[in-house]
């Protein structure tokens, strides 16, 4: 048995916590997040883009079929809907936690002119501010911007362009509020998470870390769990305290924890690719990961390999 962390963030892995229907698999996972019930929502690439599973890992049921090119991002709301955001598809979808499209933001497989600053070219994820449900796009791949909405979809501005310094982005790959309305910006490519203010205006950014892909903000605790890819350069994969990893941060900044220092690996308590992150009411970690893009796809022969764990928490 596996066990990561120590003192209060200490973890023990649950292995094959999903019980998948026969032949079904996730093929790898984009994002996961959890309800008020703990029924946890995993959107995965493969076939069936959203399944549902209670928090023993029994499976609930599916659905998305032929909705979801590229599960990318999940964001859970308040009043028991989410936000998909693909970025193959250059959409968001709210829907109800059974799969009913309540809107579509974007245009269903056509990008925005690439680094046009336009909504969207291959969003990534969603945040809503918790104080007024407005709410914040990532956008993403082949933009370098965010985009601030009304609850009911209405654009009210955006900010940032593409490179290095305060306010830009070299891949924004993730967002999150906190309880203030605090946004958090994973700017992947420049190691770092950027904080603003939620008129967009840069305050802080907090460095020393591996290309943040998940970002997760338990906005009562005041924590921060952050999915680190790891290294982008082949060799550098089989270091260690180079990710892939998943890192524990207040709101001010500090690391509290890192789970998983090993290098890329299948065996429990190791990572391959953390892209998705969530917890539940208990503060169990679900992390979703790419596993078939980074790695799967390029072994031979290429395999399926594992993309989903759970982290349940001991401290």
């Amino acid at each position: 048995m596996a066990t990561l962390g120590q003192d209060k963030f200490t973890y023990e892995v649950i292995e094959n916590w999903a019980k998948l229907p026969n032949d079904w698999t996730f093929k790898e996972v984009g994002g996961v997040g959890a309800d008020a019930r703990d029924n946890v929502y995993v959107f995965s690439r493969g076939a069936h883009p959203m399944m549902v599973f209670d928090r023993d890992g029994n499976f609930l049921r599916s659905w998305g079929e032929g909705l979801f090119p590229r599960a990318h991002g999940v964001t859970m709301g308040p009043d028991e809907t989410m936000f998909l955001t693909d970025d193959g598809d250059h959409t968001v979808r709210k829907c109800t936690l059974d799969g009913k499209v309540l809107f579509t933001l974007g245009t269903s497989g056509k990008p925005a002119p690439f680094m046009s600053g336009d909504p969207f070219h291959r969003c990534t994820h969603v945040a809503i501010d918790p104080r007024n449900g407005d709410f914040y796009v990532s956008d993403g791949y082949g933009n370098a911007r965010v985009h601030k909405y009304t609850p009911d979809g209405k654009l009210l501005f955006s900010w940032g362009e593409s490179g290095t310094d305060p306010g830009e982005f070299n891949i924004v790959h993730n967002i999150a509020t906190d309880k203030d309305g605090w946004v958090y910006v994973a700017d992947r490519e420049n190691h770092r998470v950027q904080v603003f203010d939620p008129n967009g205006k840069f305050e802080t950014q907090w460095v020393n870390m591996a290309r943040p892909c998940g970002l997760y903000l338990d906005q009562q605790a005041g924590l921060a769990y952050i999915g680190e890819l790891g290294a982008a350069i082949g060799p550098n994969a089989k270091a260690r305290k180079l990710g892939p990893r998943v890192s524990i941060y207040n709101t001010e900044g500090q690391v509290l924890a890192r789970l998983g220092e090993g290098p890329e690996g299948e065996e429990a308590g190791l990572f391959i690719a953390p892209h998705g992150i969530c917890i539940d009411s208990r503060g169990d970690i679900y992390v979703g990961e790419v596993s078939w893009t980074h790695t799967g796809s390029r072994l031979s022969p290429p395999r399926e390999i594992r993309s989903l764990q759970k982290l349940a928490r001991k401290g």
